[in-house]
């Protein structure tokens, strides 16, 4: 007895050391600066969240500078009320056309958020970044980003080589890879495709509902008539020597 629950304590132990040292590995992935986006099909519009975690090495952060890939013209950063947003411009040569034949000679390199006061370590903040992708289905696209704290700064810049995992590096630069444009005819139904499924369903519950009520009263007849018959049977035989007292 004395064995076995010698063996069940050590079989508990490796498991909570396992779990520890999942939870160690893990912790360094989730203290990165990432980016998120809403959308990854190409040629479509989506709104990234450039997430800021923590400081460096306890430090607070005071600017967050996003480069942005060059296959990318025009960027909308997000107003935050915490920091001040600016944009740096680069000269496109040669310039290039947007969707409405407008010459583009700029485009956005990278925005800068700069705190008004700084982010504490223990604290996180978000930025959000409003662009349209790349028709590059395939391609990963990096924003390699600088932290600058009160105290020194922290550059997630490194870029996997191929066939390297980005987890192995210690200072990664966010990023995501753009996919395939979603096809004609694959959109989520219209508002009044939803309305009329929503009124068959309606009409379906309806019928059940009279279904289910039609048996319940049929069930009740039954049982009133199954009680009567009962009480009759039970009455017969003395209906019949009162009868026969009668006589």
């Amino acid at each position: 007895m004395r064995t076995a629950l010698r063996r069940t304590a050590q079989a508990g132990a490796a498991t909570l050391l396992a779990a520890g040292a999942v939870l160690l590995t893990a912790a360094p992935a989730a203290a990165h600066v990432t980016v998120t986006p809403t959308v990854t099909a190409a040629n479509s519009y989506t709104v990234l969240t450039v997430s800021v975690p923590h400081g460096c090495d306890g430090a607070g952060t005071t600017k967050v500078a996003v480069k942005i890939p060059e296959e990318i013209i025009s960027v909308t950063p997000t107003v935050n009320a915490n920091w001040t947003v600016s944009k740096v411009m680069t000269d496109l040569n040669p310039p290039v056309k947007d969707s409405h034949g407008n010459e583009i000679t700029q485009r956005v390199s990278e925005v800068v958020y700069t705190a008004k006061a700084p982010l504490p370590d223990d604290l996180r903040d978000t930025f959000q970044l409003s662009l349209k992708l790349p028709d590059t289905p395939g391609k990963t696209l990096v924003f390699p980003s600088v932290q600058t704290c009160e105290k020194g700064e922290t550059a997630w810049v490194q870029v996997p080589a191929d066939g390297q995992n980005p987890d192995d590096l210690e200072h990664p630069a966010p990023g995501f890879t753009v996919t395939e444009a979603a096809k004609e005819g694959a959109a989520d139904p219209s508002p009044a495709a939803d309305v009329a499924l929503a009124g068959a369903e309606s009409d379906a519950a309806d019928e059940q509902s009279g279904g289910t009520s039609t048996v319940s009263w049929i069930a009740l007849a039954a049982g009133i008539l199954g009680l009567l018959l009962g009480g009759f049977a039970v009455l017969r035989p003395s209906i019949a020597r009162s009868r026969g007292t009668d006589a």
